[in-house]
């Protein structure tokens, strides 16, 4: 049976390439960057090396990107850190209501520690009103962070408008950049951001290692302590062949955008045409042109995404659903319930995001599979035939 994997806003297979670029520092170059030795050093020209291309990448400076360990600790580095840093100016913090776990359950952390966050509502296609973040600024408001694009629904935000909002108030403005990092063009100067999150296995390089860029002259303090790794901002031994794939995957990405974002969304936009019109009670999540170039969330009426989700996986196609936050919750997405689903509705949602890998005869493939696996589990839905329908 062939397998179609449509799932790769949740992660990437690494690139062959990305894969014998790193090979070398699991043995040969194995020294520990530190040292001041031939084998250290070694392992430290590489290292630098890749942060040269990492920061060129996105318009930085080498010193201005710190590597760790993936955008979880980026995005906990930069709002802790930042809000520590300037807790002598103020205490409070903005955000939005789409932000991915990373973000809002540090702000939670935040706010038991004495902060105060505001949540920013979205609108019904998932995007933020820059005019809603200057009317939440205060004398207190020390950081924002706001999403490039969002991670379920793909909508893509203003946030080089709400980067001159910042710039204008002298507030930091930190950026999860973790879907469009690889992904979408990004300068760091023309978004007016100060801090920003990266992942290197969303653009098909390893797992386990990320960046968050620190302007140069921002104020923020470590949260971990050691060793004077990372310039005195991240105390830990440096993840060598993880930061060598990284840098392997970010010069693979800069080659292939502007063709693969063209070819990407010509399949994404074939594909939710062709659900929204082969499928009864289907509508889509999130702006429909202001969205990632691979991703289609799409809600299924009268049907768990859970049941979608097994049906397509039996027939060789990977996706997500975009009912739950987590495989242990029931619970609808924060991000669907905040753009205003009713539970019903959120509760259909698949999340299909395409790929390197994903064709043309995949996405009709998809397509042709999936009214009849619909028809038959409506066929048994209770909620389906309540409808009448």
């Amino acid at each position: 049976m062939k397998r179609l994997y449509l799932d790769h806003a949740a992660t990437t297979p690494t690139d062959p390439e990305v894969v014998a670029a790193m090979l070398p520092y699991f043995g040969e170059i194995f020294g520990n960057p530190s040292s001041l030795h031939t084998f250290g050093q070694e392992a430290r020209r590489a290292m630098e090396e890749a942060r040269e291309r990492v920061a060129a990448f996105i318009g930085a400076l080498p010193e201005e990107i710190v590597f760790t360990s993936g955008g979880t600790e980026s995005d906990n580095y930069a709002l802790i850190g930042g809000a520590l840093a300037l807790r002598d100016k103020g205490d409070h913090i903005i955000t939005t209501v789409i932000e991915h776990h990373a973000i809002l359950e540090t702000c939670h952390y935040l706010e038991r520690e004495g902060f105060r966050v505001t949540y920013l509502p979205v609108d019904e296609q998932g995007i933020v009103n820059p005019e809603t973040l200057r009317q939440a600024i205060t004398e207190k408001t020390i950081l924002i962070s706001v999403m490039h694009a969002n991670n379920e629904i793909g909508a893509i935000q203003p946030l080089a408008e709400i980067g001159r909002i910042a710039s204008e108030r002298e507030i930091p403005l930190h950026t999860d950049a973790v879907q469009t990092f690889g992904h979408l063009p990004i300068n760091v100067d023309d978004l007016g951001v100060t801090f920003l999150s990266a992942s290197a296995h969303k653009l098909y390089g390893p797992k386990g290692v990320g960046i968050l860029y620190i302007k140069k002259g921002a104020k923020i303090t470590s949260f971990l302590h050691g060793g004077e790794q990372e310039r005195g901002h991240r105390a830990s031994t440096q993840n060598v062949p993880g930061i060598v794939g990284f840098a392997k995957a970010v010069e693979l990405a800069e080659k292939s955008m502007p063709e693969e974002v063209a070819r990407l969304t010509s399949l994404r936009d074939r594909f939710i045409k062709g659900v929204l019109e082969g499928i009864e009670h289907t509508s889509l999540n999130g702006h429909p042109v202001r969205r990632l170039p691979n991703n289609a969330n799409i809600c299924v009426g009268y049907i768990e995404g859970e049941a979608l989700i097994l049906r397509l996986d039996m027939n060789g196609v990977a996706c997500s659903s975009g009912s739950a936050c987590s495989s242990a919750s029931m619970d609808p997405s924060h991000v669907l319930k905040s753009i205003g689903l009713a539970p019903e509705l959120a509760h259909g949602a698949l999340r299909f995001s395409l790929g390197r890998s994903t064709s043309l005869e995949d996405i009709d493939d998809v397509l042709e599979m999936l009214p009849d696996i619909v028809e038959k589990l409506r066929s048994i839905s209770p909620l389906y035939k309540k409808a009448g329908s």
